[in-house]
């Protein structure tokens, strides 16, 4: 049984990872404010849907404001970004997850 979680984990893992190759960094997002968000209101699908729409959309305006404006007369892309943000908080996330097992 342990055996079949563990290649079910990393099989997902494995798709989660070439789903953002290929959809980017921005993708990334849909994976990381969810959860944050879940982290913050609960569990409660009622606040957590729209929630979670209007903190990721909240997020990309900043990223794309933040790479618009960090470098004068440069546009940075914004996937630079928001995986600087994401990739952090999606480590966070993972091993907050993993602690209250």
């Amino acid at each position: 049984m342990r055996r079949v979680q563990i290649i079910l984990i990393a099989t997902a893992a494995l798709v989660t990872a070439v789903m953002v190759s290929i959809v980017g960094s921005i993708g990334f997002v849909g994976l990381v404010i969810p959860h944050a968000v879940r982290m913050l209101v609960g569990v409660r699908h009622a606040r957590l849907v729209p929630l979670s729409a209007l903190s990721g959309a909240l997020f990309l305006i900043a990223a794309d404001i933040l790479s618009r404006t960090l470098i004068k007369g440069q546009a940075l892309p914004i996937g630079v970004i928001t995986a600087l943000i994401g990739a952090p908080v999606f480590a966070l996330i993972l091993i907050r997850g993993n602690s209250t097992r």
